[in-house]
């Protein structure tokens, strides 16, 4: 299971996911804006004995983009897998209302969010069909994207439209063997975003804690294997059992 991880550095969900993968028996293309994050992901995989190659570039540069997915394929034969692990608001700009948002700030968090998934998905179709083997695309998304998001707009409507983009996706290669899902991730205790050690808000979540990035590698490894290989089109939620909470309390 040759993999392409864009986001996969050092830390946090995409550090997870890049672990996952490599674990599982994939070779790993970890892509990374920091040089130095992308090697160290990478020298980590390859001492426990997997095959992982560092890519370094923007994701906002459609050039860099399609360089990841070329460079992956031909460094490895074949490319099977696209995860796209890199989003967020309040790691690019302010969470602030609607109104307070300017038009950069929302080109921004829709860069990040939304359009190079697309640029990605696209060039990897583009591989898998010449490959003709079919192939499999991972998105982390986030529950966000299903229902309001105050002081984070632009991130909710960009991971909404990463949920539809998987749907057509997947209604129009299913026929080539190509699937794509997503990750829709509650709140997962990373360094940009929540703490492990707030208890308050953990408290709201049915589980009585946050998620760990581990919970959305393993979803990721799951949508990208042939376990899931008749899922596609759908949003897997990993968020402890928040948006099936009732409105009142026990």
């Amino acid at each position: 299971m040759n993999t392409l991880v864009i986001g996969g550095g050092g830390q946090g969900i995409g550090h997870a996911i890049s672990r996952a993968f490599a674990v599982a028996g994939a070779a790993v293309a970890i892509a990374d804006i920091d040089p130095e994050r992308a090697r160290d992901a990478v020298h980590e995989l390859t001492k426990a004995g997997a095959r992982a190659i560092p890519l370094v570039g923007d994701v906002r540069s459609r050039q860099d983009v399609d360089g990841f997915v070329a460079h992956a394929a031909a460094e490895f034969g074949t490319l099977d897998t696209l995860v796209t692990v890199v989003g967020g608001q309040v790691a690019f700009v302010p969470a602030v209302r609607l109104h307070e948002m300017s038009d950069d700030d929302w080109d921004l968090v829709y860069e990040m969010n939304l359009r190079y998934v697309a640029r990605a998905a696209r060039a990897a179709i583009r591989t898998f069909l010449a490959q003709g083997n079919g192939g499999s695309i991972v998105s982390v998304g986030s529950i966000t994207g299903a229902m309001g998001a105050p002081m984070q707009a632009g991130y909710g409507a960009a991971k909404a439209g990463l949920g539809s983009l998987a749907k057509t996706v997947a209604a129009e290669y299913a026929g080539d063997g190509i699937r794509m899902n997503v990750v829709a991730c509650g709140a997962i205790a990373t360094s940009v975003a929540n703490s492990a050690e707030d208890a308050e808000g953990a408290a709201e979540i049915p589980m009585g804690r946050f998620g760990v990035p581990g919970d959305a590698a393993a979803a990721a490894v799951y949508l990208a294997s042939p376990l899931s290989s008749y899922v596609t089109g759908q949003s897997l939620v990993v968020d402890g059992g928040v948006t099936i909470r009732g409105p009142f309390p026990n």
